[in-house]
C-alpha cells in the first residue's frame, strides 16, 4: 500500500458551505483505479491533514491526470492556499478497521 499525505488549508466560511463540492471531489477521488481509502483529520481553522491510501504508487500517479483538474475545478475556490505535500511513501504499517458507529 502507498499513501500520500497532504495539508490542504480552506476559507473557514467557504468550506462550511461547501459540502456537496467536497463530498462531489471525494466519489470522483474514490472512483480511480488503485484507491483504497482517505484519511481526513481536522486540525481546526479551515487546516485538514488529509492522508490517501493507494495500492501502489502506479495507482497514485496514475491519479493525478484525473484528479489534478478536478482539484482545480472544485477546490481551488474554497481553498485559501494550495495543497501542501507533505510526503508520500510505502505503508509500512497499519491496524485501521472499518468504524460500526455511525
Amino acid at each position: 500500500m502507498y499513501a500520500v499525505v497532504r495539508l490542504n488549508s480552506f476559507h473557514p466560511s467557504k468550506l462550511s458551505a461547501s459540502g456537496d463540492t467536497l463530498e462531489q471531489f471525494d466519489r470522483i477521488h474514490a472512483a480511480q483505479p488503485g484507491y483504497v481509502g482517505t484519511v481526513v483529520v481536522d486540525l481546526q481553522a479551515g487546516r485538514r491533514l488529509v492522508i490517501n491510501l493507494w495500492e501502489s504508487e502506479g495507482h497514485a500517479a496514475e491519479a493525478l491526470s484525473v484528479l489534478g483538474p478536478e482539484v482545480r475545478r472544485l477546490l481551488n475556490s474554497i481553498m485559501s492556499k494550495p495543497s501542501e505535500l507533505l510526503g508520500a511513501g510505502t505503508v509500512i504499517s497499519t491496524d485501521l478497521t472499518p468504524s460500526t458507529s455511525a
